[in-house]
C-alpha cells in the first residue's frame, strides 16, 4: 500500500489520481499507523517551507516521516516535498526542515527577464541512472512550479538537473530515498511512468 502524508498543503488528489492511472491504489492518510504500515510512502507539498514543518509538527508527523525513510521502505518527495528533507529553508525567514538530507533551500536569484516562481515544463538533465528515471530519456519535459530550490551539500544525491537559466537540483535520489522538485503528477506520459517506478521499485532494493 501507498501512503500519501497529509499535512494539510499539496495537492493530494492529483498524486493520487496518478498512482491510480499506473494501476496502484494510494491512501491520503495523517495517521501514522497507516505511514508506518504501508510499503511505500509519499510526502507531496504545495506552499511555504515553515508553515508546512509547523503543520506537519502540530500533527505529530515529523518522527512518523523520519521512521519511514529510516525503516528503508521505498520513500518519495514531491516539490515542497523535496525541499523539507533538507537541513534549513530561508523562505520567509530561516527555518528548520528534516534534515534527512545535508543541505539548504534557497531563492532563485535571477536576472529580470527571469520570473519567479520557475512555472511550466522544463527539460531534464539526467546526471546518473536511478530507478525513478527508468525509462526516461535525458531531455524529457517536466511540470514545475515553484520559487526556491536545494541545494544539496552532497552533489551525489543528484539524480537529475534543470536550467532556469543555471542548472539547479531537480531530482535526488539516495537509497531509498527518492524527491522531485518537479510534479510527476502533472508530468503527463514521462511523469506517470515515474510514478509507476516507484510504485513498483522494490522494497528491498537499494543504491
Amino acid at each position: 500500500m501507498i501512503a500519501i502524508i497529509d499535512y494539510g498543503m499539496g495537492n493530494l488528489r492529483s498524486v493520487q489520481k496518478g498512482f491510480e492511472k499506473v494501476g496502484h491504489a494510494a491512501t491520503i492518510t495523517s495517521d501514522p499507523a497507516v505511514i508506518a504500515d504501508a510499503g511505500r510512502v509519499v510526502l507531496p507539498g504545495v506552499g511555504a517551507f515553515g508553515d508546512a514543518m509547523g503543520e506537519l509538527r502540530r500533527r505529530k508527523l515529523i518522527e512518523p516521516v523520519r521512521r519511514a525513510i529510516d525503516s528503508g521502505k521505498p520513500f518519495l518527495g514531491i516539490c515542497l516535498g523535496l525541499q523539507l528533507l533538507f537541513e534549513v529553508g530561508y523562505e520567509g525567514g530561516r527555518h528548520e526542515g528534516l534534515g534527512v538530507l545535508p543541505g539548504e533551500v534557497v531563492r532563485f536569484d535571477l536576472p529580470a527577464e527571469y520570473k519567479v516562481p520557475h512555472m511550466g515544463w522544463n527539460q531534464l538533465t539526467l546526471r546518473r541512472p536511478a530507478p525513478l528515471l527508468e525509462g526516461v530519456a535525458s531531455g524529457a519535459h517536466v511540470y514545475f512550479v515553484h520559487s526556491y530550490y536545494v541545494v544539496p551539500r552532497d552533489p551525489q544525491v543528484i539524480a537529475a538537473e534543470t536550467s532556469y537559466p543555471a542548472p539547479f537540483t531537480a531530482m535526488i535520489w539516495h537509497e531509498n530515498l527518492f524527491a522531485t522538485q518537479f510534479h510527476p503528477e502533472k508530468s503527463q506520459a514521462d511523469g506517470l511512468k515515474m510514478l509507476r517506478n516507484f510504485a513498483e521499485y522494490p522494497a528491498t532494493a537499494s543504491q
